[in-house]
């Protein structure tokens, strides 16, 4: 008996196995509109055998890209490109989530190839970008803070995109709170000095994501999966901590949220980081709380048997990968014939099962 092979049911969803492929950003998108790269990366992976496919950080607005080269769905064009690689991870078995995000400060970057570093300028097709406050990433240009009236676009922002990703026929919906990026800008004391009902203490500093937990759900109703992707330390002094992490996890939970998925790091330069093979499992162990929350695993997480292992300990409820998964898309197919574990494989594979 396998845990990393048996299916997990959130709401209406059934997911075939518990090894599934982290959201991973691929800087090919044209005008926030997936390309044929796209279709190309993601498809292999539900042939491969991943329980859950999540698209790569996907922006709701223009000003919430990462880089101009980003994913998008805040128009209906970007929802239609999307609908087709939709339907081919379901062709081939698997089920499809995506990322929503809203980059804030640390927008408007170029992407890791560029020969450029730091953030695009306008008259190279970058833009102003916006955060809790006027307080700069590291080497990038410094954001205007946004006024009440901006939050409030942003809350509708997510709700519009969410109800795209349904209509383009996403399984699961994750929102972006983790890696430095607007929701988490809000909730560390880093990133956020504000002074009114969006800064100081932490239910002040939660109070956006758990604002678009709750229009997003109200969008996806009671059958849709919601995920949020936290950073669970900013590991710096005086940033966002595990423990406010499992408490804004509580929050989220009751809020509609359905699993954390727990990640770290991203808001600041000059955090420090020891990174060694599943370096994070800790931290969603400690937000999972002896299973009061559901939690995924990620980061570093590389070979079967230290998948198994995770959720064997009670560490995790599911594991995400993402290298691995670049490294061979057939990463599930591999892991389950490693473990001894019998799962369907596509036939025009069937080959390759055994020797």
């Amino acid at each position: 008996m396998s845990l990393l092979f048996s299916p997990l049911t959130i709401r209406s969803r059934t997911f075939r196995n518990r090894l599934w492929v982290s959201p991973m950003c691929m800087y090919s998108a044209v005008d926030g509109i997936v390309q044929e790269w796209h279709h190309g990366h993601l498809t292999p992976f539900a042939s491969g055998g991943a329980g859950l496919i999540v698209a790569e950080a996907t922006a709701v607005v223009p000003e919430g890209r990462i880089s101009p080269r980003d994913a998008g769905l805040w128009n209906d064009e970007q929802r239609d490109a999307w609908a087709p690689i939709v339907a081919a991870i379901h062709g081939r078995g698997g089920l499809a989530g995506i990322q929503l995000a809203h980059a804030g400060r640390k927008a408007s970057t170029w992407w890791p190839w560029a020969p450029e570093r730091g953030s695009v300028p306008v008259a190279s097709g970058g833009w102003t970008t916006t955060a809790p406050s006027a307080v700069a990433f590291d080497g990038f240009a410094e954001p205007l803070a946004l006024d009440l009236a901006g939050i409030e676009r942003i809350v509708a922002a997510f709700a519009a995109a969410a109800r795209r990703a349904l209509e383009a026929g996403f399984d699961v919906l994750e929102l972006h709170g983790a890696h430095g990026y607007l929701l988490h800008q809000f909730l560390s004391p880093l990133s956020n000095r504000r002074e009114d009902d969006y800064g100081g203490t932490l239910e002040n500093r939660a109070r956006l994501l758990l604002r678009v937990i709750d229009a997003v759900r109200a969008v996806a109703g009671e059958d849709i999966p919601l995920f949020v992707r936290i950073s669970a330390t900013d590991h710096a002094e005086g940033g966002f901590t595990p423990e406010e992490a499992a408490v804004v996890s509580t929050w989220a939970t009751q809020r509609g949220a359905d699993l954390i998925d727990v990640s770290s790091g991203g808001l600041v330069a000059h955090q420090s980081i020891d990174v060694f093979p599943g370096y994070q499992v800790p931290l969603a162990e400690s937000v999972r709380q002896s299973g009061r929350i559901p939690v995924s695993a990620v980061g570093l997480i590389t070979a079967a048997a230290q998948a198994e292992q995770v959720l064997a300990d009670g560490a995790a409820d599911a594991v995400f990968a993402g290298r691995e998964w670049l490294r061979d898309p057939h990463f599930a197919l591999r892991a389950a014939h490693e473990l001894g574990v019998e799962v369907p494989w596509p036939p025009q594979y069937d080959r390759a099962r055994w020797r």
